[in-house]
């Protein structure tokens, strides 16, 4: 029996295309060839990355938000997020959504991870901050034509929220259960909240 990480598993580029570039996305056809050496087609998005930030207000609530997304037709229940600009440092890049979205800016921050949500066709990535010592900087300004509502719920609340449903969003899900390990009153400094 094999060992695990004994099996080459890469699969190497032969030819590659572009079929779409949108505003946010881009859509490519690669020709790859696999590690037995037959050749087969890969379709994937090209995504420049993106940041999620949980924001604990004083008090232990986590600040969400309420947006309709088009793709799935409905409002949907997450935390703040939001693109990666060129060459913009991923912290700044939370930062800056955080006060845009909300308003609020934070005084501590914690990388929380890095997440692949969509790693069957796409190579997004997502860094997840958590974002404490809250601050009402400015009032929101929000992109065109972004809408979203804010509002305040107690964390087990929102987890309760995930385990019936209400909330699918994997990156708000992941940005909970992560927030929930660090915040829960067994969990000692540095331990990654391991009782």
């Amino acid at each position: 029996m094999k060992k695990h990480g004994d099996l080459d598993l890469t699969e190497h580029p032969v030819t590659g295309e572009k079929v779409y570039e949108g505003v946010l996305l881009h859509v490519h056809r690669d020709t790859v060839r696999l590690p037995n050496g037959k050749v087969a087609t890969r379709e994937y998005i090209d995504h420049p990355g993106a940041v999620a930030i949980v924001p604990v207000v004083d008090g232990g609530e986590i600040l969400l938000e309420r947006q309709f997304r088009y793709p799935i037709g409905r409002v949907m229940i997450e935390i703040p997020a939001g693109k990666i600009d060129p060459g913009e440092d991923p912290l700044r890049t939370a930062q800056r959504e955080l006060l845009e979205e909300t308003g609020y800016s934070a005084r501590e921050w914690r990388h929380l991870g890095t997440i692949h949500p969509l790693v069957a066709y796409s190579n997004e990535r997502i860094e997840l901050y958590l974002a404490r010592g809250l601050v009402e900087a400015q009032a929101a300004a929000l992109d065109d034509g972004e809408f979203l509502e804010t509002f305040t719920l107690p964390l087990t609340e929102a987890l309760n929220w995930v385990g019936d449903g209400r909330i699918t969003d994997s990156k708000t899900m992941i940005g909970l259960f992560w927030s929930e390990r660090l915040l829960r009153p067994s969990a000692s400094p540095g331990s990654g909240g391991s009782a």
